[in-house]
């Protein structure tokens, strides 16, 4: 079942978000798994929200290639995970 999470980013900035996204996703490519990944800046930082295919999918990709990236970036947060129970495409 597919599986939506949403980060946070208090506080962390735009280039601290670019830094993670080229180390993690270079050229822009999404990683096995992913099914779609939006950011966008918010009142308080970055907000990043994917779509994965299934939480053991999320879960790989965090433990074996996010979180190093994460610490890199000097960037401390925790996601959000919610089952995906509607989707709409036009």
């Amino acid at each position: 079942m597919a599986i939506g999470v949403l980060f946070q980013g208090n506080g962390v900035s735009q280039d601290q978000y670019q830094q993670v996204l080229d180390q993690v996703a270079p050229g822009n490519q999404p990683m096995p798994g992913l099914l779609y990944h939006a950011a966008g800046r918010g009142e308080d930082g970055m907000l990043i929200f994917e779509v994965w295919e299934s939480q053991e999918a999320a879960q790989q990709f965090f433990d074996q290639t996010l979180a190093q990236a994460l610490q890199e970036a000097n960037i401390t947060v925790q996601p959000t995970f919610v089952q995906i129970v509607n989707t709409m495409q036009p």
